[in-house]
């Protein structure tokens, strides 16, 4: 009894096993031709397709030269004289009334031509107008000598006024110096066309020497 079931289960178990071998099998052979035909299905026929590139359009022909247009010459109309039964109207004359000429303008002379004018001009001797006696006693003191230049107007007597000093040595000698010109000095007056007239702005000037035996 033990010998059949020991046999029977060693049967058994290779029917199991090639029963299980012949599943593996199929198996095997069932997931290979599913794949196979999944790439057969997936790759397919690659077809070629050529894209053909359009044409540009025609160009446009240029627009024609313009025609040249013949302006026909301008031809005057005719002229047409046209004649009026009534006559044309008379001319009329008239005198004219001839008028005396002006008198002739008076003829004026040439008015003189004007004499020059001419400065004034000093009189006396010049080295006369001032002696050693006439030298401040304050300025020979402090032996103060130099050229005083002033200036002044002459008047149509011959006299000087508006004396003012324009290079100045001392306070005393310029005073003296004005004093002694508007005292002393005398000119024959400026003239113009003849006459008498003053002159501004004229200059004089006095040097001063301490004297060597004061």
């Amino acid at each position: 009894m033990a010998y059949a079931e020991e046999g029977m289960s060693t049967n058994r178990m290779i029917a199991l096993g090639v029963v299980a071998a012949l599943h593996v099998l199929l198996g095997y052979a069932f997931m290979t031709g599913l794949a196979q035909k999944a790439i057969k299905a997936v790759a397919g026929p690659i077809e070629a397709v050529n894209i053909k590139e359009e044409a540009p359009p025609p160009e446009e022909p240029p627009p024609p030269p313009p025609k040249d247009i013949e302006i026909p010459p301008f031809v005057p109309p005719p002229e047409v004289s046209v004649q009026t039964d009534n006559p044309p109207p008379p001319t009329l004359t008239t005198q004219s009334r001839v008028e005396a000429p002006p008198p002739p303008a008076a003829i004026t002379p040439p008015a003189p031509a004007a004499k020059p004018g001419t400065p004034a001009h000093e009189k006396g001797n010049p080295s006369r107008l001032f002696s050693t006696d006439d030298y401040p006693p304050g300025a020979l003191r402090r032996e103060e000598q130099g050229k005083v230049v002033a200036k002044f107007d002459v008047g149509t007597d011959g006299r000087i006024s508006n004396c003012v000093i324009i290079q100045s040595v001392s306070p005393d000698l310029d005073k003296t110096t004005c004093r002694l010109l508007t005292s002393r000095l005398r000119y024959d007056p400026a003239t113009e066309n003849g006459q008498p007239v003053p002159e501004i702005g004229r200059t004089r000037s006095i040097t001063w020497v301490v004297p060597p035996d004061r």
